[in-house]
């Protein structure tokens, strides 16, 4: 499978589709500055695309904490149901045992200068060239957020493979931070997305790296769940191995979405400090943004921890998740 971008020009607009294993050529597509000019002229409520199933998995068991009619999950409410359903519109209310173990995941990554981006014979144009990038401390999940916290914070999850302690998935970047603007609320913390580039610089190991192909290891299977391993479906976080800053799952099992928009020369340019390429700051704008990591249904090769993807900000798959930032206290 060809490394590429998880969007398709269909009719003239781009539109996110939610595809098992399923990608297009990036090559296929034109210019992607071009493409995301597209994506800032589309309107602010956009036609959500038809989801489909992964292949050769049934329609999960749908776990939510109130009954939501197939109605409220029509292609004009999907982003958050909670606009039709009231008992999902109060704060959420998190246990105090819930927060501890919160906190306590986040990793602390002390700032530093790393290389971004490679000149390995596999990389793509979009993940050249390699360049000195400075990054500020910062807290990191230590591993991607789950299914029982989202539903804790939201009252509702649509994942695909049910299971507390796996990735939340099958939710766009909006929902993503619908979730942080209501996790905040409850914890009275300013949780966010980590930057492409705060990501890449712990999925290295921070100052500690080692200057693995993986986060964590030149072996992928001591690290990730990943085509060779994963029998096509989520695993439960945090089993495989730690990196070098003992951050779980950089490498596979969900593609994680980061707070930036996508762009092949970004890498070229400046700024190097705390670098973050933003389109639009409305989050209700549909754009490009940045994925990394690797998923459960890529192979070794796809899953180098320089590897960088994309997909539209509306778009849910069975295969994209996020792991939390958090800023010094």
């Amino acid at each position: 499978m060809q490394h590429s971008y998880r969007y398709v020009e269909m009719k003239g607009r781009l539109l996110g589709v939610c595809l098992l294993s399923c990608t297009f050529s990036v090559n296929a597509l034109s210019n992607v500055e071009e493409q995301q000019e597209k994506l800032t002229q589309l309107p602010q409520n956009p036609q959500k695309p038809q989801q489909q199933e992964p292949a050769q998995q049934t329609q999960p068991e749908q776990n939510k904490v109130a009954e939501i009619s197939e109605q409220s999950l029509s292609e004009e409410t999907i982003e958050d149901p909670s606009a039709q359903d009231k008992s999902l519109q109060q704060p959420a209310e998190l246990s105090d045992a819930m927060v501890e173990r919160l906190m306590k995941d986040m990793i602390w990554v002390e700032g530093g200068e790393f290389t971004m981006g490679s000149d390995h014979v596999d990389a793509n144009s979009r993940e050249k060239p390699p360049h000195q990038v400075t990054v500020d401390g910062f807290y990191m999940g230590r591993t991607e957020v789950t299914q029982e916290l989202f539903l804790a914070v939201m009252g509702w999850n649509f994942s695909y493979f049910p299971c507390d302690l796996c990735p939340v998935n099958n939710i766009s970047w909006i929902n993503m931070q619908q979730f942080i603007n209501r996790l905040n609320e409850a914890t009275g913390k300013v949780f966010r997305l980590p930057s492409e580039a705060e990501w890449a610089f712990a999925a290295k190991g921070g100052n500690q790296s080692k200057g693995f192909l993986f986060s964590g290891s030149d072996t992928i299977d001591d690290v990730a769940w990943y085509a060779g391993n994963a029998n096509r479906k989520l695993q439960p976080v945090g089993l495989k191995r730690g990196n070098e800053l003992g951050l779980h799952d950089m490498t596979g099992n969900v593609w994680e979405f980061c707070q930036d928009d996508m762009s092949r020369t970004v890498y070229s340019d400046k700024p190097r400090d705390n670098p973050m390429y933003i389109v639009t700051t409305d989050i209700k704008q549909v754009s490009l943004k940045v994925l990394r990591g690797g998923g459960y249904e890529f192979s070794d090769k796809e899953s180098y921890v320089y590897r960088r993807d994309g997909a539209t900000s509306n778009v849910r798959m069975p295969d994209i998740g996020f792991r939390l930032a958090l800023d010094k206290q």
